[in-house]
């Protein structure tokens, strides 16, 4: 089984790329983010053309996760708990049968927290608390679990190519890995960092300043792996090419092979 995950950047926008990818990989469950679009009018005809259910959760303009799959969930949940007051569409979650034992899978957006010191990083620290306390609560069920998305954030030095730029940045601060490492801490695996320790190992390229040519890259699409899904794992990888198509997104897919 293969589960992707990719900040697509606008749904409609890469439709072609997009669907262009999904015949090419062909994964099982794909997660989405920044669909920038209302469940409504979300482009569904030509995934479904390709045998995919769509699952979203949609907002106009701007954030937006979706799960598409080749099966369909049993139950589907599109919030992260904790805060009934939050109108963001940054989490949708979904439960499958895999070969009779469940497998939950959530395609996540976290805030990007710029600028620091304002209510948006408050914001994105809050975000991830929840995160921490929805991950805890789905770790004590034993299951298979992936929580699937763009992060926003940078974990290491290492997957950034030039960390000092960030330095200042919402997606490096101190405060920003250390809630990641709690996760990380609960049980969770890091899927990229559980196969290769390798330099250079990106998920975004800016689209400014050459960045894609120059390799100028940060690593912040992640799996996040319960250990029951990590006993699974036989391969992650990225497929950094995508980022050289016509109309990219300024992410790239990123996924795992489960056993």
């Amino acid at each position: 089984m293969i589960i992707a995950t990719w900040n697509i950047n606008g749904v409609k926008a890469r439709i072609d790329g997009l669907t262009a990818w999904l015949a090419a990989r062909s994964p099982d469950i794909a997660c989405l983010q920044e669909i920038k679009s209302v469940d409504e009018t979300f482009p569904r005809e030509p995934i479904e053309a390709l045998g995919y259910h769509v699952e979203t959760h949609g907002q106009k303009g701007f954030n937006g996760v979706a799960l598409l799959s080749k099966q369909k969930p049993l139950s589907i949940e599109p919030r992260l708990p904790g805060d009934t007051a939050d109108e963001h569409s940054r989490f949708i979650e979904g439960v499958w049968d895999y070969a009779g034992q469940p497998l939950r899978v959530a395609s996540l957006y976290l805030p990007n927290g710029n600028p620091i010191g304002t209510d948006k990083f408050a914001y994105k620290l809050a975000w991830m608390e929840r995160l921490e306390t929805h991950a805890k609560a789905s770790l004590a069920r034993e299951e298979l679990l992936v929580l699937a998305g763009d992060y926003n954030v940078i974990p290491e030095p290492a997957d950034a190519s030039n960390p000092a730029a960030w330095r200042d940045d919402a997606l490096f601060q101190p405060e920003t890995r250390a809630a990641y490492r709690r996760l990380l801490n609960l049980g969770l695996a890091d899927a990229i960092r559980a196969t290769t320790d390798a330099a250079g190992t990106y998920t975004f390229w800016d689209y400014q300043a050459g960045a894609w040519q120059k390799n100028n890259g940060i690593r912040i699409d992640h799996l996040l792996l319960s250990p029951e899904a990590q006993a699974r794992l036989v391969s992650a990888g990225i497929d950094s090419h995508v980022r050289g198509w016509e109309k990219p997104s300024d992410h790239v897919p990123v996924m795992i092979e489960l056993a």
